[in-house]
């Protein structure tokens, strides 16, 4: 029996009233009771945003430990004009999540524009102090969409972006793109496990999630539309880790696997996957994690951020 939006909305404000006044972040890295609370509301109920649109920038926030929000570095960043890679970021802004009227009518391109010019400009400053540099890669336009889409103001959108780019899954977006590479291969090593035959298929049509998969695993599936239900599964993302993306790819095959064993030429329906519904993509993604060996899903868990020493 699920609680009405209503009574979840409460549940939710509950927990972020509480977990203002009791935890200043403990520096243990283990998540603390609220932050657990919350996990917990996303995977049973999900954010009511049609009841409490608060709800989501805060909840965000909080997921991402976002709690610096200095609208005087952001503004010193959007100050300096252009960054080197204008070029590059407006060849793609233009084009991000164009078919979706919403996002359209609350993100405009220039503040898609300012918001990546501030970050590549960050982190021209941080360059000498940090393990990885960062500059603008391709698919960063569609991962600040969201953040764009969701927080209240320019400035908390650039900070939850810059939080979450540089800690949830900086190999994503190194030049090489190395991340989103091992994500692919991870994703096909788990699909061989949970689901062999459908695995076995797509090989024999010479179909690797490399070639399939590239887009979703870039983006963390936001280049699939309804935006609402991208921001559902974000939600999910934020709260358990990113890897669980690649699960979430693999249940979205699971859910037209019969048209995609049935199909002689499998890649015509996977060139675009069907309208997102996160509620079952989540489902069976929590699922999946029990069918793989402990040693693979830890690969899973780093492969965002971890850096191989070669």
């Amino acid at each position: 029996m699920t609680s009405s939006p209503e009574a979840t909305a409460h549940s939710f404000n509950k927990v972020l009233n509480h977990s203002k006044s009791s935890s200043r972040s403990r520096a243990t890295g283990e998540p603390d009771d609220g932050t657990k609370k919350l996990r917990r509301l996303i995977l049973v109920d999900g954010i009511p945003s049609s009841v409490d649109s608060t709800l989501r920038p805060r909840i965000w926030k909080i997921l991402l430990h976002v709690n610096d929000l200095s609208a005087d570095s952001f503004l010193r960043y959007v100050a300096r004009g252009p960054c080197e890679v204008r070029e590059k970021i407006r060849n793609d802004t233009f084009r991000t999540l164009a078919t979706d009227k919403g996002f359209k009518e609350r993100v405009r391109e220039d503040m898609l524009v300012r918001l990546l010019d501030a970050f590549v400009w960050r982190n021209h400053d941080r360059q000498e102090t940090s393990q990885l540099g960062f500059t603008y890669v391709q698919g960063m336009n569609v991962l600040a969409a969201p953040f764009l889409y969701t927080m209240p103001s320019e400035v908390e959108a650039f900070y939850c972006f810059a939080k979450f780019i540089e800690e949830c899954c900086p190999l994503y977006v190194q030049p090489t793109l190395e991340g989103v590479h091992r994500g692919l291969k991870l994703l096909d090593r788990c699909l061989k496990i949970v689901d062999p035959e459908l695995y076995a298929h797509l090989r024999s049509k010479n179909l690797s999630a490399e070639i399939y998969a590239f887009p979703s695993i870039l983006t963390l599936c936001a280049c699939t539309p309804p935006l609402d239900q991208v921001l559902q599964l974000w939600d999910f993302l934020l709260a358990f880790g990113v890897h669980l993306n690649v699960l979430c790819v693999i249940a979205q095959l699971l859910l037209m696997r019969d048209d995609v064993m049935a199909s002689s030429s499998p890649m015509r329906l996977l060139r675009t996957f069907p309208p997102l519904e996160a509620l079952p993509v989540i489902g069976i993604a929590v699922t999946l994690v029990r069918d793989l060996p402990p040693e693979l899903y830890d690969e899973l868990v780093r492969h965002p951020y971890e850096i191989h020493d070669h």
